[in-house]
């Protein structure tokens, strides 16, 4: 169990309505689109909304939170470069973010990013360090690691990452004003937590949920406990864009303020949900992505207006084949 000894979190709203005026030198607005899919709930099946932040220049949300980081450090603290720690989406948002601003960038790389990640993160400049999971993930909770150099951009424990996340939700309020609730997958809660701390200043009764894999679900386990969890039963799949090994303890008071409940989905539904998403919108959604619209059609996220979060796009396409055309029939 991870003791948390911080007792309040907040994300000024003032931050991410600053954040708005300078995300879009990188990030683009993106779009919000309609699943239409036949339900058998009756009249008061949910409406389910695609917010495509799988169209971003790198294929995933990490984009905005990344240049927001990056773009606040000072000339002394660009000096030696910038670095994190990622499965792929943050790293190609830093070192995107790096090549804006015209230093170096050095990922350290857990060992379950697909291939095409790793491409995507040479293409866009930066090196890279491979690494085990584990050490990774260490490295996440401890915010340091003597291998790297430069300044560390955390890929989601930073406010400034966070507030540029959240620039998501003034989206998504400006195109569906009567949403109901929003689903996004959780990896460390920094898209979570941007998304929810808007929805509470701007509009409070829209729920917000996490959405988990069942082989990775730490936020599930924090709220049934009461506190920052690990999830010791912790497995590698194809969703490598989330579900970590545990909520840090600095993240959960954010999360526990903003965010309604973490919906837990097995593999099987999440690989359909990603076969329905190609053939109704011609939309690719990684494993983290699919764990949203696998969420938010299984019912309960609520009914209403319910905006599921496509937060990355960077999936193998092989791997992608070989996912929906085994679910075909789910």
């Amino acid at each position: 169990m991870i003791r948390s000894f911080r007792r309040m979190r907040q994300i000024p709203l003032d931050a991410i309505t600053e954040a708005a005026q300078h995300v879009y030198k990188a990030a683009v607005r993106t779009p919000l689109v309609k699943l239409d899919l036949p339900f058998t709930t009756g009249a008061a099946a949910p409406e389910i909304y695609l917010k495509l932040e799988s169209l971003q220049p790198i294929g995933s949300f990490k984009i905005r939170g990344a240049w927001n980081a990056v773009r606040k450090l000072s000339p002394e603290q660009l000096r030696d470069g910038v670095w994190t720690v990622s499965a792929g989406n943050a790293a190609q948002g830093v070192a995107f973010a790096a090549r804006l601003a015209g230093v170096p960038c050095s990922v350290m790389v857990m060992d379950t990013a697909p291939q095409m990640k790793l491409r995507a993160i040479e293409r866009l400049g930066a090196s890279i360090v491979q690494a085990t999971y584990d050490e990774c993930w260490r490295t996440v909770e401890s915010h340091a690691s003597n291998r790297m150099r430069g300044h560390f951009v955390h890929p989601f424990d930073d406010d400034d990452f966070i507030a540029g996340n959240a620039t998501v939700a003034l989206e998504i309020l400006e195109d569906l004003p009567d949403v109901d609730a929003v689903v996004a997958a959780l990896g460390g809660g920094g898209l979570l937590g941007g998304i929810g701390t808007v929805m509470r200043a701007r509009k409070p009764g829209v729920r917000v949920y996490a959405a988990e894999p069942a082989t990775a679900a730490p936020l599930a386990r924090s709220f049934t406990r009461g506190e920052a969890s690990r999830f010791d039963a912790w497995q590698p799949s194809f969703v490598d864009g989330a579900g970590g090994k545990s909520v840090l303890p600095t993240m959960w008071p954010l999360l526990k303020e903003v965010v309604d409940g973490s919906i837990v989905m097995p593999l099987d539904e999440i690989a359909a949900a990603m076969r329905k998403t190609a053939e109704r919108v011609h939309v690719v959604a990684e494993g983290a992505g699919g764990t949203a619209i696998a969420a938010a059609l299984s019912g309960r996220a609520g009914t209403g207006k319910i905006v599921a979060v496509v937060s990355g796009g960077n999936i193998d396409l092989s791997r992608f084949a070989e996912l929906v055309s085994t679910h075909a029939n789910v």
